[in-house]
This record gives C-alpha cells, structure tokens and sequence, in this order.
C-alpha cells in the first residue's frame, strides 16, 4: 500500500468518525431536504471534460474522448464500493459509509440512491426546480437526471440508460449499471455483495501553441483548459514527448499526467502535434529557350522558382527585357522572397547578336498589345499625311458644367431649361474645405406628367488624380452607351422637383479630390435642370432648392448648353497604305462647339469639345494597320470603342508626352471596316490624333 492509499483511507476513517457522532436523525433530514427536491426542477450550466487519454491538434481546445495514448508509469489509484442487498450500509475503500436507501431490485435489476452513491465518487448534489433535474457535479463531470426518465445529460450530451429512474421515499434511485456506464466503473458480485470499482479518471487538458511548429525554430508553450467554476488544484506533473523546441520534424505526441492536493493522479492527456521542416529559403531559378537572339527577337523565360512551403510572395526581376535591341552579354537576375522574409536570387546570362530581326520601332509596330503604349518620335507624327473629313452634326444637347472648375463654395453651379435629348457633364475638383455632395436636379415645367428617361451613365472618381476620373468617367460611359441597356423612368408631377441619378451623389467628394460623370437624359417636355452643391451634412437638397444662391463661373473653364453635340464622320477612302493622322480637338479642323452660359446668357465655345460624342466610320482600312492614338497637347487619358471592343488609353498609364503612341487596333491581312467611338476625356490637354500606320511585314 502505497503512501497515497494510507493518507486517503485515513481521511475516510475520520469522516465515518464523525458521522457516527452525528444524529441519524440528522443524516436523513439532509437528504429528503436534497431529494424532496426532484419534485421540482431547474437549470445549471455544463462543462466540456475530456475523458482519459484525448489526442488533440496542436493549439485547438478539446474534442470528442479518446483512449489513452500514453499511462503514467505508477498505477492509477484503485476506488471499491461494497453495497449490500437490503441495506443502506457500503463500504468505500475499506470503510463503512452509508447511503439513504438500500440496494434495491426493482423490475429485475438493481438500483441504487444517488445520495450515497454519488459522494466516494467526488461529484455534489443539487437540484434545479425550473427544469426537475437533479444534478451531480464533480469538477470534470456533471451529469443530470430526471425522474421516470431513460435519459441523462452527461455535459449537455444526452445518454441513455437501460431502465428509468424513480423516488423511493423521497430518494432518487438510478440503475446501478447506468451509474456504472456513466462512470466508467466495473461491476462485480463477492457472495451477495455488488462491488463497484474505479480509477481516478479526472484529467487536466491543456493545449499546445502555436498551431505552426518548425523543428528547431519554434518556441512552444503549454496552457491548462479548465472550468474557472472548478480548477484543478495540483502539486505535480508527469510529462512525456514533452519539448520546448522540437528538433525534429514529424508527429509527436506529447502526454501529462497531474497529482491533486489529495494525492491522486489523473489520468493522462495527450495532445498530437505536427512539428514542419524547419522553414527552407526558396530557390530562385528560370530557364530561357536559348542562350543567344537575335536584335528584336522576343526572350522566352519561364520562371522555375520553388518554396518549401509554396508560399513565394514577392518576385523581382533585373536586367528582364522581354526583347533588346543592343548587342551584347545581357545578365537577368531574379529574386524572390517567401512569406518569412527569406530570399534567394539567381542571375544568368543571354547573348544578344549583331543580326536584326526588328528594329524597335518595327518591333512596337507589330507586337505592342492593343491598350498599352511604346514609346517614339512625337514630331515625326507632325509629317503624316492630315486625312480631311466633314462631321455631320446630330441634334443632342450638351450641357457642360465645368465652371467654376475648381469649387471654392457651394451653390447652384449651374440651371438650365431643356427638353429632348441631353447629355451632362460634371467635372470639378473640391477646394472649399469640407466634404460636399453633388446632385442633379430636375423640376417639371409643364402643366401635365412628364417622364425622364435616363439612359448612359459613367461616372469617376472622386479621387485625387485627375487623369483616373477623366478616363474612368469615359471608359464607363461608352460601356454604358454600348450595352444598350433599358432607359430607366422617372415621372414628375407639374411643379415636382426630384434628384436624377442619385447614385451620382450617394459618395462625398472630400476636400481636394476630383469628381467626373457624363450622364444622358431625355424627357417629353420642358424641364428646368440645377447641378446643386452642397455641404454633406445636408440629406434633402430639395428642401432648401430655392434658397441657394448660383455660383460663379471662373473666367477660364466652361459652362453652358451646346447642341449638336454628336459627330458623325464617314471616310470611304482607303487609309493606312502611308501614314496619316486624323486630328480632333484642336478648333482647327475639328470646330469647337458655339452655345450659351444659361445662368449669364453670354457665349459660350466648348473649348476642347469635351463631352462631344464622336462616330468615326472607316469604310476602307488597308490591311496591317496599325491604328493608334498620340497625344499632341501634353498628358492624355481616355478610352475608345473600337468595333463594339472597349480600349482604354492606356490600360495601366496615360500617354505622358508626344512622344508616346498607344495602340488601339491593328487591321488584319486584307482591307477592313473600323469604327472607333469616342468622347475627348475631361482633364486631359489636346488635341489628339488618331494615326494610321502601314506595319512591316512580320519576319
């Protein structure tokens, strides 16, 4: 008998001791007090415990039980009840204690009271009136039963017994095989005695951190999970497979056993572990399909770079080309970085030979994508031939509303009567220090209902570069315009005013940053329209419409109402056999538009002719065409449709200079017909041309 058994029987005999001295009168008004109780019925919290030898994935709170991976080198200490048939006397561990109501038989098998049973095993009784349940409780288990019932709850999880409970003079009595299941005890006979016997089977979980574990790198720390309600108080540990840097990649698994303030041992829990290679640099590498080209010769590299861990998450090359038009040995170095911060890079080296397959600007002739852009003489564009054309003039309406440009104040910026076909267009930049929002509004004039359809719409911004709402603004408006959806509706009733478009005003343009829109509307009869800017804080513009004051114009911008806002040019000629340029913007051939300031009645020009839709219809371009656009007046941003196809200028930046082309079709092996619609976009400089350039023939 070991030290722990003495101590342990000694405490019992003293607490048998002390139960001789009490009244038996005493002991049996306690317990009807706790059964009385399953009359009633009421609710406790449970607890997730784990049973004896769990395995657990590192850094995760405990699962579903699971047998004991690892024992503890000395034996579990070993728990006997002795009960007797028709006798309220047990003896517990060699001591006699008793119990409310004896070992009964009832409907072939045996029950026995849980007041008597249920203290050798640690666990205290109580009772919830609200939901009739009597609860036992230990610091690793709660378990709650009903009257008349098959079913327990074992920590919230239901458990079914062979036979119902049932009150025998005010005691609850339980199958013993149920109590025996649930504790995970064995049931014996020695002559007319039932022994019942257990181990200690309390546990301590405790979890592993982190979940990522590299063999020689990670630090590893271990923490209890226990109930705050009930912690285990322990004077001792047992540990197996347990390290605080593990050296060697793989599964481990890692075992505790704990001692209590009483002596006892638990029984182990073990947690599973995957332990990583230690984090490997990655490899940098790439291959070419050869070591020497030509001049103008595209180079074929295919990146081979690899990662322990598949987790590369930066890439940077030097000396990468995808062709060179010098000779010579040329190095290309590549590095790359994984997701820890190691790198490794690699270089190689290509030889470019004196042989020309293309020169550069032949090479950016035939291979630039359409959408981007390659770099050339700007004055030599000024030597193509200037292709004359005649625009034919469709009646729209165009009100531009980009004066003052720059807001210093809010207020009406601009009002206007209109009926018919009209396209708007807002381009402004926030300069008076708080957020504001814009609307459009609309007020019918006449006496009956009248409808407002609105039709293409594209808007950018607001945003702190110019250049990104002119050619946002533009490139959705022609993908609006070209998907021909259905006009939306909106009625007004004679006198009613209502905002158009509140998706245009549902974001505040915040001081310093740079709104555009273009939005076409129609309506049966006279309308009066007032671009409103006001302070965000004001959520209905409507309310106080008659009472803001209009804004004044800038001297330098424009504002005002232009019709015959859409040009039409046809071109059957045959183009492209030389180069030669279509030129618009520039008040020279391609006019700018005559109207009027409708707040002042003075004259108005549409310098630039933004927000002019143009229709270019090329009836014959000869075969291997390049068509490209090249700005003249300094920084240019927009975007075409070309055969129905959106092509921005450019995809990823904006031509800088004149000395950049950006390309936007290329014509195939025979003559074809090309149209290319377009609007000049808003902050940008003209005029612009549109060239056309024979391409050398492909090598």
């Amino acid at each position: 008998m070991n030290i722990y058994t003495v101590e342990r029987r000694r405490s019992m005999l003293m607490m048998v001791k002390g139960l001789r001295k009490s009244s038996l009168k005493w002991i049996l008004l306690c317990s009807m007090i706790i059964t009385a109780a399953n009359i009633h019925a009421g609710s406790a919290s449970a607890e997730d415990v784990q049973p004896a030898g769990q395995q657990q994935p590192a850094g995760q709170a405990p699962a579903s039980p699971q047998p004991a991976a690892v024992q503890p080198t000395d034996q579990l200490l070993q728990n006997q009840l002795v009960v007797k048939k028709n006798s309220t006397s047990m003896i517990y561990n060699g001591q006699e204690i008793k119990a409310v109501q004896p070992l009964t038989i009832k409907n072939g098998t045996y029950y026995v009271a849980l007041n008597g049973i249920a203290s050798p095993y640690g666990y205290k009784l109580s009772y919830n009136v609200k939901t009739r349940e009597t609860i036992a409780k230990s610091n690793y288990k709660e378990i709650r039963f009903k009257t008349n019932d098959v079913i327990a709850l074992v920590n919230g999880k239901a458990y079914k017994g062979p036979y119902p409970t049932f009150v025998l003079k005010n005691a609850l009595m339980i199958p013993l095989r149920s109590w025996a299941e649930l504790t995970e005890s064995k049931i014996s006979n020695v002559g007319k005695d039932t022994v019942i016997s257990w181990n200690n089977q309390f546990q301590v979980p405790f979890i592993v951190t982190p979940s990522v574990i590299y063999a020689g790198e990670t630090t590893v720390t271990y923490q209890d999970v226990q109930s705050s309600d009930n912690p285990v108080h322990y004077v001792d540990e047992r540990w197996e497979g347990r390290e605080d840097i593990f050296m060697e990649p793989g599964v481990h698994t890692i075992t505790r056993s704990v001692m209590d303030e009483q002596g006892n041992w638990s029984a182990p829990y073990s947690v599973t572990i995957t332990v990583l290679q230690a984090n490997q640099p990655p490899v940098a590498d790439f291959v070419t399909d050869k070591d020497s080209y030509r001049i103008g010769e595209e180079v074929q590299i295919t990146e081979q770079s690899t990662d322990d861990e598949n987790a590369i998450v930066r890439t940077t090359w030097t000396g990468k080309e995808k062709v060179f038009f010098d000779p010579g040995v040329k190095n290309i170095t590549l590095e790359v970085e994984d997701s820890h911060g190691l790198t490794a890079s690699i270089t190689k080296t290509i030889t470019i030979t004196d042989e020309v397959l293309y020169t550069r600007d032949d090479y950016n002739l035939l291979f630039t994508d359409v959408g981007n852009k390659y770099d050339m003489i700007g004055s030599d564009v000024l030597t193509y031939d200037t292709i004359a054309y005649t625009a034919t003039h469709e009646p729209a309406q165009l009100v531009r509303s980009n004066s003052p440009e720059t807001w210093t104040e809010t207020g009406i910026a601009y009002d206007t009567q209109l009926s018919g076909n009209t396209r708007f267009l807002f381009h402004n930049i926030n300069s008076i220090g708080y957020p504001v929002n814009m609307y459009l509004v609309a007020t019918n004039l006449d006496a009956q209902t009248t409808h407002i359809g609105m039709g293409a719409f594209g808007m950018g911004g607001p945003d702190q570069y110019i250049e990104n709402t002119g050619k946002l603004s533009t490139a959705r408006y022609l993908e609006s315009w070209n998907s021909h959806n259905p006009v939306k509706d909106l009625a007004l009733l004679p006198g009613e005013s209502k905002i158009i478009m509140p998706e245009m005003s549902r974001v505040p343009i915040k001081p310093n940053l740079v709104f555009s829109a273009y939005l076409d509307v129609t309506s049966n009869s006279m309308v009066r329209y007032r671009v409103v800017v006001v302070p965000q804080e004001i959520k209905d513009p409507l309310a106080i419409l008659e009472t803001i004051p209009n804004m004044a114009r800038d001297k330098k911008h424009v504002r005002g109402t232009f019709y015959d806002a859409d040009r039409s040019i046809e071109i059957n000629d045959l183009i492209g056999e030389q180069p030669q340029r279509l030129v618009f913007g520039d008040n020279k051939i391609d006019l700018y538009l005559a109207g009027q300031d409708d707040l002042t009645g003075l004259l108005e020009y549409n310098l630039g002719n933004f927000g002019v839709l143009y229709r270019v219809k090329l009836s014959n371009v000869a075969a291997n065409t390049m068509i490209g656009v090249n700005a003249r007046g300094g920084m240019y941003t927009g975007a075409f449709l070309v055969n129905g196809s959106l092509v921005k200028a450019t995809n990823v930046s904006v031509l800088k200079t004149p000395n950049e082309m950006g390309v936007l079709y290329r014509t195939g092996s025979s003559a074809e017909s090309v149209e290319l619609i377009f609007m000049l976009a808003s902050g940008s400089n003209l005029p612009i041309n549109l060239t056309f350039i024979p391409l050398p023939a492909a090598r």
